[in-house]
């Protein structure tokens, strides 16, 4: 065995020893094997990918020994990851990155060191966290529930992260965080009827709400990917997913609203109508909220048999909005 080859071995190995330190939460002893593994071998990519990652957490998590309560070191944690996919589309191996871009990357050249550090940060936090809720008081915090529910799901929990999104959802119902979560590990889990009716439910409530960073299943990361692909990015894309969601059929579960509910519906749409109107810098925000809106109206008219003059109402407000979407819709 030539010395080249020798060497990539064990720069393999202390590539492998460090991830387990990491996983550890040892990030420290993980930087320092990672700097041996690349003086053994310096053209390994993977090794160079994953010292910059190790470094950035390093560097960007040393607030934490400043915070004063678990609540706080937990959720600092889960806040970096957004900043931490900012970072990752700086590197020179990847030119641009958001939510779609970060699973793809989960998924292929640096699959098992962005595995290890997802580990690291959730692991982490939801030691904090559970500490929190092993006292009685803590139990229906539904911030803390929600939080641990994230964490369980990150790391691949997803029965415990159910156990604890749907205490959090029977204490805040109408929360689209809570709702989008839940949706998340019900699509993980395979329950593909409620996550469609739940992330349909979510993204009605309140899109720009939702977190895609945290976002894990194929169900709504696919379907960002192809909203995305239209030139959607950042806030403009968390309102555009509910349209072209149920354009696509994605977002095909309905339930019937209730009279209140309707009620409540038509006041919103006649809000953000006003809105529209008044406030033409931010109609490109507003107006794929308000499509959303009209949907759900139609839905609701044909549910309870309406007059047919009220659909052809709704559907003249849509094409007035936007004829490419009314014809996808009327198609």
């Amino acid at each position: 065995m030539d010395k080249g080859h020798k060497q990539g071995l064990q720069a393999t190995g202390l590539l492998q020893e460090a991830y387990e330190k990491l996983k550890a939460s040892d990030a420290a002893a993980a930087c320092s094997l990672l700097e041996e593994a690349l003086d053994l071998d310096y053209e390994n990519t993977e090794i160079k990918h994953a010292l910059k990652c190790v470094n950035w957490w390093l560097e960007n998590s040393r607030r934490i020994d400043e915070l004063k309560t678990p609540y706080e070191k937990g959720a600092y944690l889960i806040s970096l990851l957004k900043p931490y996919y900012s970072f990752l589309g700086q590197l020179n191996e990847i030119q641009e990155i958001n939510p779609v871009e970060s699973y793809k990357l989960l998924q292929t050249k640096y699959e098992r060191c962005q595995y290890t550090v997802r580990y690291f940060v959730y692991s982490q936090a939801l030691f904090f966290f559970e500490g929190l809720l092993s006292n009685p008081s803590n139990q229906h915090d539904t911030g803390l529930l929600l939080y641990a529910g994230r964490c369980n799901k990150g790391l691949g929990n997803y029965d415990e992260a159910l156990f604890y999104l749907e205490q959090a959802f029977n204490s805040k119902m109408h929360d689209a965080q809570i709702l989008a979560e839940l949706a998340d590990v019900n699509a993980l889990l395979a329950q593909m009827k409620p996550a469609k009716a739940l992330f349909k439910e979510a993204f009605f409530i309140d899109p720009a709400k939702i977190d895609l960073n945290v976002m894990e299943s194929a169900l709504i990361l696919n379907l960002s990917s192809k909203v995305s692909e239209m030139g959607f990015k950042d806030e403009a894309l968390c309102e555009w997913i509910p349209v072209y969601g149920h354009l696509w059929k994605v977002f095909s579960v309905q339930r019937e609203l209730k009279q209140i509910e309707a009620g409540r519906l038509k006041q919103s749409i006649f809000s953000l109508e006003a809105e529209y109107e008044a406030n033409p810098a931010r109609r490109e925000l507003i107006k794929p909220r308000l499509l959303n809106h009209y949907f759900w109206l139609i839905d609701y008219y044909e549910a309870v048999k309406e007059e047919s003059s009220h659909i052809e109402d709704t559907l003249l407000k849509i094409q007035l909005k936007d004829p490419e979407i009314y014809n996808i819709y009327t198609g």
